[in-house]
């Protein structure tokens, strides 16, 4: 099997971003952003999706972490892209639950080539840290929009913000995991009756 590996760089006025993915990795992680509570998320992603992440970026965040977030999920979604590659051979779907003490989330994801984010999550709190809850949506829009991929988040329980957040990425990299696995019963197929993802 070809290397699953992929390096983007997105440059503009408000944000230079390079990210590093390597699906078929073993949860290594490195980043340096200049937001500390997104980096802590983006850790779960890669620890339990086991997929090793390299993320830099420099924004604008003397303004606020908004262009920077987005901009990192943008990215993101653009390196999954081209790691995935024609995703032939992939188990396409992945969902997973992930409790953390009174907080649970579930996230379902599809790497139909269809963006599409339902995100249902009553943060009990606008802020975690200095952290803007809202930008997690912004995050996973731009990952949903460049990576093609349809995805589902849903909070089920929690009143501490900072588990609400951390069970959803968690619940993400195991998504993540599990989708692009390698069917062994159908290594080089489609994932779909129409030929094409």
């Amino acid at each position: 099997m070809a290397e699953r590996t992929a390096k983007v760089s997105r440059n503009t006025l408000e944000t230079q971003i390079t990210v590093s993915v390597n699906i078929d990795g073993t949860g290594q992680f490195k980043a340096d952003t200049g937001v500390p509570f997104l980096e802590h998320m983006m850790e779960q992603i890669s620890r339990h999706g086991l997929i090793d992440l390299d993320i830099q970026a420099k924004g604008d965040n003397h303004i606020d972490d908004h262009h920077t977030v987005e901009d990192i999920g943008i990215t993101l979604g653009q390196a999954f892209k081209e790691a995935v590659g024609d995703r032939k051979g992939i188990m396409r779907y992945g969902h997973a639950y992930c409790p953390l003490d009174e907080a649970l989330s579930r996230v379902v994801i599809d790497f139909s080539g269809r963006p599409g984010l339902e995100m249902k999550v009553d943060f009990t709190r606008g802020n975690i840290g200095s952290f803007d809850t809202q930008l997690f949506w912004e995050f996973f829009q731009g990952f949903v929009n460049h990576a093609g991929v349809t995805l589902h988040v849903d909070n089920l329980k929690g009143f501490n913000a900072h588990h609400q957040a951390e069970t959803i990425f968690k619940a993400f990299g195991r998504a993540l995991r599990y989708a692009l696995e390698i069917d062994a019963r159908a290594a080089n197929v489609m994932p779909s009756t129409k030929g094409c993802l």
